[in-house]
């Protein structure tokens, strides 16, 4: 199985997650909450992955 994606994944998923830390006072309000949740979530996901990936891990 082809890991690369999944891995692209999880590194721009934890990137998102610092970049809206660090920048959270430049995001105007209006979308503070959308940003902040959909970043939770990639964040979440890309959890859901790792488990998922050394679950069925061959060996």
């Amino acid at each position: 199985m082809d890991t690369t994606a999944t891995i692209i994944f999880i590194i721009v998923s934890f990137s998102l997650g610092l970049i809206v830390i660090m920048q959270r006072d430049r995001v105007p309000a209006q979308l503070r909450r959308f940003v902040a949740i959909s970043s939770i979530f990639f964040i979440a996901f890309a959890f859901f992955l790792i488990v998922y990936s050394l679950a069925t891990m061959n060996g």
